[in-house]
């Protein structure tokens, strides 16, 4: 197996920061607490392809609800490899939870933006048969699989990225 990538933790100021804005809380104390029990992206076996990552809190949605998940995580990449994010295979069978963006891309070059490659996380219960999910802290709820990628023959992009969300075509 190719060794091409390591997770880390991002620091507790960007955590914090993305945390209060996405759930509008200021107590300092219960974003230390949270971050502290961030636990880095794992395989459950051998053969597993995907990355686990686990809720850093307790996650309820109702059917049509969506949430932002800051996971805490960020990931350094070799050049041409990309880490693609999706749903749990069983909290998609059971639930129709859905990534909003379909499939989460992260490139090895987010590693450098601003907000330190602070993966994020949007989730949304698409239930069509009015099931609640339930995810705890600590409980997987995506997992990312590290794919190598090719460029064209013509490829002259020379860009740096700074940014997530669109930032490349702006």
């Amino acid at each position: 197996m190719k060794r091409v990538a390591k997770f880390e933790k991002v620091s507790f100021g960007q955590f914090s920061e993305a945390w209060k804005d996405t759930f509008g809380t200021e107590d300092t104390e219960q974003i230390k607490s949270v971050y502290d029990s961030v636990r880095l992206p794992k395989r459950a076996t051998a053969g597993s392809a995907g990355y686990d990552f686990f809720a850093p809190a307790d996650i309820t949605l109702k059917p049509g609800e969506t949430v932002k998940i800051p996971t805490g995580i960020r990931v350094w990449m070799e050049p041409e490899w990309v880490l693609k994010c999706y749903p749990r295979s069983g909290l998609g069978f059971k639930f129709r939870l859905q990534l909003n963006n379909t499939v989460g891309i992260i490139d090895s070059d987010y590693y450098y933006s601003d907000n330190e490659g602070h993966i994020f996380s949007k989730i949304t219960n698409d239930s069509n048969e009015d099931k609640t999910v339930e995810i705890k802290a600590g409980e997987g709820f995506m997992q990312g699989i590290f794919v190598e990628y090719g460029i064209t023959l013509d490829d002259d992009a020379t860009a740096v990225r700074n940014g997530g969300f669109g930032s490349t075509t702006k």
